[in-house]
């Protein structure tokens, strides 16, 4: 059995989480249902990274304990998951986990025992967002837009020089695959340049005591990026006992890590770095998305953050997860428009996936007692159905999950002209059976598409199963069962933009 090893990125807790990580999320949980429908054995993992030093100064801001914050914060990211439908085998909290300091120390040794690790003193300006030491001539961070801080101090540091030729035989071997080509072509000119030795330890004064000590150094902590990334293989049990670790990462079929653009180099050099220093495999895909922005602007923790309760609470679940795949494209921005959600979930769900079963199953229900006919082989419908599987795992083989759902929005597209075309309506004045079989090949269309969209969409599969009579998403022409009962009932999707009216008009009177 093929095994795939998923996981996000460890977000920092120092503000309540905001709608760009409930993508990065939903985007992990995406890949890891879709790799689950096609038979492997998935262990998808998410967390929060809670010794950074912006917690710290994001607790004495708020005049409350570090441990207060963090916990607090820590409890609603990890509320995030079930709000989203998303269901992730673990979830690393790198403060409390027991798990995530030995895999960290046990990294920390293997790396000190390759003689990469040496202490020196530091002098250097620092971009506390990024939590990283930047070049001299960084007047003011793209990513956080603030001027960095000047820093003196003795760390520890990793040589991270020492790795550079083999960072890039692996990147360009396409041993380690970086998506998309920008973010590959990112990394490659950074190893381009003056690659330095890493600092991986704080003055642990500075920061409050807060964080994992070094081994056998007190006065230090270990860096929050080197201590976050090895929350990964801290969930499969790194330094400690058990077979996950062997089964995903020795052995494993996929390794991949579900990222955003700011933190790509962390991901692609820092962290296979890490791993090659301590005889570790490395990673197969690091898989890159772009930001969600608000006006143009990149969404923030702590500035123009959006809350995903209230978004979830007036659109569902499945509608914030469509809006996230059919209309934010990975390899790019995308801005949010509230609007929008309604309006993609209207369009494609309501009135097109919806709109065919509802259609069918009320002719059904007049022609055939709402049973399932024999239906007629369909030349055009049956070979969409059946190449759709494969464009589906091409498209998310190149991380272009939009591209995956718009394949699958073609085959109900192409069953909707197909039932105008047939008109089993008029059929059925003349021929009531002959109408039933034309309506076999839609809904047999209807439900494989059903299947193809539960990686996305899992209540809406869920839906369109039920209205069915209970069918199997399993991929295959021919799994609709002959004599099966529809039963008939309301459209299976209520229009969004509907609701939201009759709510605004209830509120006004």
């Amino acid at each position: 059995m093929t095994t795939s090893f998923i996981t996000t990125a460890i977000p920092y807790v120092n503000a309540q989480p905001h709608l760009g990580f409930a993508y990065e999320l939903v985007l992990g949980d995406v890949l890891a249902r879709h790799r689950r429908r096609r038979g492997d054995a998935v262990r998808f993992v998410t967390g929060t990274d809670e010794n950074s030093l912006k917690n710290v100064a994001a607790a004495a801001n708020q005049g409350v304990p570090v441990r207060t914050l963090v916990d607090r914060n820590a409890g609603a990211f990890r509320a995030l998951g079930p709000l989203l439908g998303v269901e992730s085998d673990d979830f690393v909290r790198t403060a409390t986990d027991p798990r995530h300091p030995t895999a960290v120390a046990w990294l920390w040794r293997a790396c000190a025992a390759a003689g990469d690790l040496y202490r020196r003193r530091w002098d250097g300006r620092y971009c506390p967002g990024c939590e990283a030491f930047v070049d001299d001539d960084v007047a003011i961070c793209d990513e956080h837009h603030v001027a960095p801080e000047p820093v003196s101090e003795d760390n520890w540091f990793f040589r991270l020089s020492r790795y550079r030729e083999p960072l890039r035989e692996a990147i360009v071997s396409g041993r380690l695959a970086i998506v998309p080509e920008a973010a590959r072509s990112e990394t490659l000119g950074f190893l381009d340049g003056p690659v330095h030795d890493l600092s991986v330890s704080r003055d642990a004064a500075r920061a409050g005591g807060w964080g994992i000590r070094v081994p056998d150094d007190d006065s230090q902590v270990v860096y929050v990026w080197f201590d976050a990334l090895a929350s990964y293989l801290a969930s499969l049990g790194l330094g400690g006992e058990g077979d996950l670790l062997e089964r995903y990462w020795h052995r494993g079929d996929e390794r991949a890590h579900v990222i955003g653009k700011g933190i790509s180099r962390f991901h692609a050099v820092y962290w296979p770095a890490f791993l090659l220093s301590a005889g570790l495999p490395l990673p197969d895909r690091i898989l890159v998305h772009g930001y969600l922005t608000v006006d143009g602007k990149k969404i923030a923790k702590t500035g123009n953050g959006v809350d995903v309760p209230p978004i979830v609470d007036r659109f569902g679940s499945d509608a914030l997860r469509w809006y996230f795949v059919r209309r934010c494209r990975t390899r790019g921005d995308a801005d949010v428009k509230l609007a929008q959600i309604a309006a993609a979930y209207d369009g494609d769900l309501c009135d097109r996936l919806g709109n065919l079963v509802q259609r069918c199953v009320t002719l059904l229900s007049r022609t055939a007692a709402g049973r399932v006919p024999r239906g007629r082989d369909d030349a055009t419908l049956r070979p969409l159905a059946e190449a759709l599987p494969a464009r589906v795992d091409a498209a998310i083989a190149d991380f272009l999950f939009d591209d995956a759902v718009a394949s699958i929005i073609e085959l109900v597209d192409a069953a909707n002209r197909g039932l105008e075309a047939s008109a089993p309506w008029r059929v059925a004045r003349t021929d009531p059976g002959a109408a039933a079989e034309l309506l076999y090949a839609p809904l047999e269309a209807a439900r494989i598409a059903a299947g193809e969209l539960a990686p996305f969409v899992p209540g809406v599969a869920r839906t369109i199963a039920e209205r069915l009579g209970g069918a199997e998403l399993a991929t295959g022409w021919g799994r609709l069962q002959p004599g099966s009962l529809l039963p008939v009932g309301p459209p299976p999707f209520p229009r969004l933009a509907s609701r939201d009216l009759l709510q605004e008009g209830e509120q006004s009177s």
